[in-house]
């Protein structure tokens, strides 16, 4: 060790923090002569008294004195340097083989779309080989599944590039090498033809050991002998020199011999179906083979013959195996949208997602730049059946995820469409899409993000184009109108477009409702707000006495008959700088009043002080308060909210979800209830207070005044008998007994 001022004790300490500091990857801002901040100081200060038993200073300072000894001695660096040693992880390869088959697929089924893809990969590099090839000939790919019950074995046979001795060493003896990884690598980032391959983790196909308890691989290439390459139980493998069935050219022949509980994968169905759901677009064709049954027609020996007639035959049947190819559907999404014709489109949706309607619309387009996937969405004509009874059911899965023609999921955690837009149908296909590695988990990341909002933004072009015509827009709102409602609630980010589209019903429209839009357009010279109330329906809504004062202006008023409408208007707040309002409300702006209106009102106030009194001491709490109304102009009394309010259809939804899930419903708040200054029983009213406000008579017939307000503004009333009473007696112009 250089000279040095410091005893050997506080040398020992320093060369300790020093190499801790390295450890921690700290030094950087612990040896740099930058300045430390007091936060990081005082961090630093606690782990080295509690670690090294110095303080900060003196740490620092041995520190300093240490880079000193580093720059002024080469000769301690490198034998600091000579002493270090460098190690590779171990790993006891078996349990780390049980922890890729078993830990890492939760679904068996995927082994078959593991193994088909590794085939097609191996055809897609022979493909792209054969372009150089100077006969000429065209290459032909092609995977073929044989499913063997009576020797318990699935064969997967492909005519691809094949592998010699060191391809079947590095690709299936080192864990985790993809050799298609490797193989688009070679060619480079320009050779577009590359693209196609599939496989990236080198993973997939130990995934076998799902279901074999030994795998065989045959295989030949260009340049060498037909080999074999066999593992049992992925715990090691052979090479040796195959003597079996000699592959024609180059191609690999891979034999599963399943395990004792996977004999369901040997069965025609089960292959042909898992073929059709993973492997369905697979550029090559996907032959099984499979048994079919033909009829002959032969003579009929034990069949009398009459003299003159032909003689008899019967039908026999005839079996043979014959190669069926699985894959008979195209990629519509992989071809330029221009190419593709309407029937193709129509025919792709109708098998794909095997629905029986055509589609209403669709869209077809590509993303190329930070993120590259291709899509296809369609809206359906018709609610989709698993829709019918559950309109968020959550077994309907809207989107497929392909990546590279290769089924993935359709079933994922995190959704490419919010749930407003499940009831479309579509497929996405990206290699940009961040898989686990056995491809089946879809992890959350930016490019989600991306993919989501695109999706997202061309359905709402989808359904644009849908409302250009009227009557298909008309079938659109009434099949999905409660979906776009929902998005309106849910998706605060495209909420200006949605209400472009959502149709509520209205006082001055038909059957088939109205946009905000359109309604609009129709509005009345000086109205600053757009109206809307809800109700039990159309009818009962329009006739709600809290609007009179509206129709008076000649103001058109939306109408929620849903309670998805109520929550969606409630929610909107402003569309296109007019305020949405709901009419029911006692904070409702119904428009600027005249000076004569303002002094009409300021003097009923006045008039009818007394009377409010009376009518509030008698309701108590059934009302938060009584005033004089400015809305009413026909009826003599109505119920509205108070701001912050429940409306009564909104009222009767939540005690019916109380009693279901068997709560006990609280209730909204009080109503306000407003009377007519100008109607005759509530001047009766007046009267009858001013005369005898103690008299049975004059409670009873402002009792009778606010059950005709709950009754007419969509109120339940809370005591029928006693109403009932109150009218009969109204009626029969006798006054009612007291009972006692």
């Amino acid at each position: 060790q250089p000279a040095t001022s410091l005893d050997r004790t506080k040398q020992d300490m320093s060369l300790r923090f020093l190499l801790a500091v390295i450890a921690t990857e700290a030094n950087a801002s612990l040896l740099q002569p930058t300045p430390v901040t007091r936060h990081a100081r005082s961090a630093v200060a606690s782990q080295m008294l509690g670690l090294f038993g110095t303080s900060a200073d003196d740490a620092c300072s041995m520190c300093s004195r240490a880079r000193f000894m580093r720059t002024s001695s080469a000769r301690m660096s490198e034998a600091v340097v000579a002493e270090a040693e460098t190690y590779e992880f171990e790993a006891e390869v078996s349990k780390v083989m049980d922890i890729i088959i078993n830990s890492l697929y939760s679904d068996k089924d995927i082994f078959l779309r593991e193994l088909v893809s590794n085939a097609s990969d191996a055809c897609d590099k022979k493909r792209f080989l054969s372009l150089s090839d100077e006969s000429g000939k065209a290459y032909e790919g092609r995977v073929r599944v044989v499913a063997d019950k009576e020797s318990n074995t699935l064969t997967i046979e492909d005519n691809g590039i094949g592998m010699t001795r060191k391809d079947l060493q590095n690709n299936l003896g080192r864990i985790a090498q993809s050799g298609t990884k490797k193989f688009t690598e070679a060619l480079g980032s320009a050779n577009s033809d590359a693209t196609n391959l599939i496989g990236q983790f080198g993973v997939g196909f130990y995934s076998a050991f799902l279901v074999a308890d030994k795998v065989t691989v045959v295989t030949k290439s260009d340049e060498g002998e037909q080999l074999r390459w066999e593992s049992t139980e992925a715990n090691s493998y052979t090479i040796a020199k195959d003597e079996s069935e000699p592959i024609e050219a180059t191609g690999t022949r891979l034999i599963l011999s399943m395990k004792e509980e996977a004999d369901k994968y040997l069965d025609d169905f089960t292959i042909r179906d898992m073929l059709k759901k993973y492997s369905e677009f697979i550029s090559f064709p996907i032959e099984l083979w499979a048994e079919k049954t033909e009829y002959d027609t032969v003579p009929d020996p034990d069949a009398e013959v009459k003299e003159g007639e032909e003689p008899p035959t019967k039908t026999v049947p005839r079996k043979s195996n014959v190669w069926e190819k699985v894959n008979v559907a195209k990629p519509l999404w992989m071809r330029p949208p221009k190419e593709v014709e309407q029937d193709e489109y129509d025919e792709f949706y109708k098998t794909t997602f095997r629905a029986y309607d055509s589609p209403a619309a669709h869209v077809h387009f590509s993303l190329e730049g930070q993120v590259e996937f291709r899509a296809l969405l369609y809206c359906p004509s018709t609610v989709p059946w698993e829709l019918s009874q559950d309109m968020f059911n959550d077994k309907v899965k809207p989107i497929k995820l392909f990546v590279k023609r290769v089924f993935i999921s359709d079933n994922f955690e995190e959704q490419l469409l919010p749930r407003w837009l499940s009831f479309l149908k579509g497929i996405v296909d990206s290699e940009d899409l961040p898989l686990n590695v056995s491809r089946e988990l879809l992890q959350k990341s930016k490019v989600l993000s991306i993919i989501s909002k695109r999706l997202v933004r061309k359905a709402l072009d989808m359904f644009k184009d849908i409302a250009k015509d009227e009557e298909k827009f008309a079938d659109f709102n009434k099949n999905f109108g409660r979906y776009i409602k929902v998005g309106v609630i849910e998706d605060r980010d495209n909420k200006d477009a949605l209400l472009k589209l959502a149709t509520f019903a209205s006082t001055a429209s038909d059957d088939k409702g109205t946009t905000l839009p359109e309604y609009k357009a129709r509005m009345k010279e000086g109205q600053a707000k757009v109206y809307y109330i809800s109700g039990a329906s159309k009818e009962a809504a329009a006739s709600s006495p809290v609007l009179e004062g509206l129709k008076k202006k000649g103001y058109e008023v939306l109408v929620a008959v849903d309670q998805v409408d109520e929550v969606a208007l409630q929610g909107v707040g402003s569309f296109d700088g007019l305020d949405v309002v709901d009419a029911a409300k006692e904070s409702a702006d119904l428009g600027e009043e005249t000076d004569e209106e303002k002094a009409e009102g300021e003097a009923a106030k006045k008039d009818f002080e007394e009377t409010l009194s009376f009518v509030k001491k008698v309701l108590g709490a059934k009302v938060d308060k009584v005033e004089v109304s400015k809305r009413l102009t026909k009826s003599p009394s109505a119920l509205v909210q108070p701001q912050w309010g429940m409306s009564p259809q909104m009222q009767r939804l939540m005690k019916a979800q109380a009693a279901a899930s068997g709560d006990d419903f609280m209730g909204g708040m009080s109503a306000n209830l407003e009377l007519n200054p100008k109607h005759a029983a509530v001047v009766k009213l007046k009267a009858m207070v001013e005369e005898d406000d103690a008299a049975k008579a004059t409670k009873d017939f402002a009792t009778l005044l606010f059950d005709v307000a709950s009754v007419s503004s969509g109120y339940e009333v809370s005591d029928p008998a006693g109403f009932a009473k109150r009218v009969v007696a109204l009626m029969s112009g006798e006054e009612e007994e007291e009972e006692e």
